[in-house]
């Protein structure tokens, strides 16, 4: 028995497609989309029980290169052996995933790779302001966040000055999707964290030197396409 169950992939793709189509599009202070309700709660649970610890990371300098040893990667060796992370790699990569994604961020994603992290902050752990490379086709943060004022994890965002404009709500399995450019200034301002704070970092990526991050390294995101989405707004 597979504990905890899991759906299937195609079940975790069409709801991950449904939060797509419906996520709200704002262009303050730049744009990006919010989406709710991102994957089955039992897609969720997966998650939250993998059998992989928190990184106790000491001092950092607000970059997560600080620890990129100690970082959790959805890889080939990951997938073989947890079942969530196969069926989310499986779920993400498939082509009517990557359709959505054009619909609704306006990339072009045929021939990228997909990225996942699982990312668990403790107490400590903070970002400084930046912007993201352009080697991301799109920046998601999911959160997947439980436990005392768990809702104030959420990704703090800056305007073009790098001052302080607002915070993402973490509410659970919620995200936040934007396309790297010059003025997407976001970061994580230094707070208590009782508990853990844990997310999932996806992208499509082109020309990615780290290719042990990958999900697929030698299978390219494509997709499929026999008719155009239409976009959301």
């Amino acid at each position: 028995m597979t504990y905890p169950p899991l759906p299937d992939a195609a079940t975790v793709a069409s709801h991950f497609c449904k939060a797509l189509r419906d996520a709200g599009r704002s262009e303050d202070p730049y744009l990006h989309w919010k989406l709710t309700d991102v994957f089955p709660v039992e897609m969720c649970t997966g998650i939250l029980t993998l059998p992989i610890a928190p990184a106790i990371i000491g001092e950092t300098d607000g970059t997560r290169d600080t620890y990129n040893d100690s970082r959790a990667f959805v890889t080939p060796e990951r997938r073989e052996d947890f079942p969530a992370c196969a069926v989310l790699a499986e779920a993400l990569q498939r082509p009517e995933v990557a359709q959505q994604f054009e619909a609704t961020t306006e990339i072009d994603a045929e021939g990228s790779f997909l990225r996942i992290e699982y990312i668990q902050d403790i107490d400590g752990a903070w970002l400084e302001p930046h912007t993201d490379i352009k080697e991301k086709l799109f920046s998601m943060v999911i959160y997947l966040c439980t436990g005392p004022k768990a809702d104030d994890w959420g990704t703090d965002i800056y305007d073009a000055d790098q001052k302080w404009v607002g915070r993402a709500p973490a509410t659970f399995n919620s995200a936040v999707i934007f396309v790297p450019g010059e003025n997407t200034w976001h970061g994580f301002e230094p707070r208590p964290i009782k508990g853990v704070r844990r997310l999932m970092e996806i992208n499509y990526v082109r020309d990615w030197r780290d290719r042990e991050q990958l999900v697929s390294p030698e299978k390219a995101i494509t997709t499929g396409r026999s008719a155009p989405l239409a976009a959301t707004g």
